[in-house]
């Protein structure tokens, strides 16, 4: 009987030893199961405040040089890449539509996620080649013509434009042009930087009807554009002379229309008329000359100086964080929220130009994108991108800024 109670006693003391031991190992099932929950709880947290896989952007370009574009990458490099979990790889130039396509294919196949869009050789095949390799494209200065737009819309991998319409540059070129005949300017000389480049062909469709001039007879948009098109420029006896006399019209990359410049600036024309990159290629020499120009180009301090210290009179030009929201919408698509308008198709918002004509009126709108502090910054950003934006959320932050 000793022995068995022996045996009883020893049995529970071995037990009471297991229960301590468990306790202190792993305590009970409640609290593993407390301990597990808190452990998830952390990791959700964790979870919560990495910004996931970094976007990989790539960006293809027809100019690398003009203050314009300098201005766009320094704030998508500068300012946006290290606001954003994004990673942006710039193109050399791209001369031809070959060279985009090769471009694009090279960014798949090292896994980048979304094409932004800079040069315009051929757009349309910019959209095909993304689309077969499941990047995502957008516009990011200029956009597509209407017809083009209506074709890929509808395009699973085509996310938009945001910038100014064809309608828009046509309307500028007539400012500029109505600027120099109001100023009393009786001759006039051009230069069309990219035609065919549509935004530059209606902005050099708008220049003629803004000095009063026809083209091949006609005055009205659609018929200049469709000339100006066929030409592949502007023949300039077809220009029917109306309050101011266009004298000279060249064309082509910078480099390559020295003894063109010269030649248009013999004929001593009251101003000189760019639709676009004067500021860059010819400031110097039309500063030294004396002669006035007019561009559309960009808010940048080599423009400043012009305008200040020499004959830039007339400037319509985009801020460098202009391409702020179209950034925005790519980086939602590439996050899982592509958005779309209320019939289910690509973004397609229209910017305006700023228009300075005078030192002071230049400096105030550069003071207002500037480094750290541009127009659409962050927090002003961070309104559409997010999981939830809407079509309508993003016009109505371009539409105020």
């Amino acid at each position: 009987m000793k022995k068995t109670f022996t045996r009883i006693i020893s049995l529970v003391l071995a037990l009471l030893m297991v229960g301590a031991l468990l306790a202190a190992c792993g305590g009970s099932k409640e609290e593993t199961k407390a301990n597990d929950s808190t452990a998830d709880s952390s990791a959700a947290d964790t979870q919560k405040e990495d910004t996931g896989k970094k976007a990989k952007i790539g960006v293809l370009v027809s100019d690398v040089s003009g203050e314009e574009a300098q201005g766009f990458r320094k704030y998508y490099e500068e300012y946006i890449a290290k606001n954003y979990n994004v990673e942006f790889s710039y193109t050399e130039v791209l001369e031809d539509a070959a060279a985009e396509k090769s471009a694009i294919e090279k960014f798949a196949s090292q896994g980048y996620d979304a094409i932004l869009s800079l040069a315009a050789s051929d757009r349309a095949m910019q959209i095909e080649t993304c689309a077969e390799n499941k990047l995502y494209y957008a516009v990011v200065s200029g956009m597509l013509d209407d017809e083009q737009y209506e074709t890929y819309k509808t395009n699973e991998y085509f996310v938009g434009q945001i910038g100014p319409s064809m309608q828009t540059e046509y309307e500028a070129g007539v400012a500029m042009g109505e600027y120099f005949k109001n100023n009393g300017a009786k001759t006039v000389a051009m230069y069309g930087a990219f035609i065919p480049n549509p935004m530059h062909v209606y902005r050099a469709a708008g220049v003629l009807k803004g000095i009063g001039a026809t083209y091949g007879g006609t005055d009205e948009m659609g018929a200049v554009v469709g000339q100006i098109f066929g030409d592949q420029g502007i023949d300039v006896s077809k220009v029917g002379a109306g309050d101011v006399k266009l004298v000279s019209y060249f064309q082509g990359y910078g480099d390559t229309t020295p003894d063109e410049l010269n030649a248009a600036i013999q004929l001593k024309p009251d101003a000189f008329i760019s639709v676009g990159m004067a500021t860059t290629f010819f400031a110097q020499q039309l500063n030294t000359e004396g002669i006035k120009f007019a561009d559309i180009d960009s808010f940048t301090s080599m423009n400043n100086e012009s305008m200040k210290n020499g004959s830039l009179a007339y400037l319509a030009g985009k801020y460098s964080s202009s391409i702020g929201p179209i950034f925005a919408v790519v980086y939602d698509a590439v996050n899982g929220n592509v958005i779309r308008d209320k019939d289910g198709n690509a973004l397609s918002i229209s910017q305006g130009y700023r228009v300075a004509t005078s030192a002071d009126e230049f400096d105030e709108l550069v003071s207002k994108d500037n480094g750290d502090s541009p127009i659409y910054s962050k927090e002003v950003l961070d309104g559409i991108i997010s999981s939830t934006a809407t079509y309508d959320d993003v016009k109505t932050l371009v539409e105020a800024n």
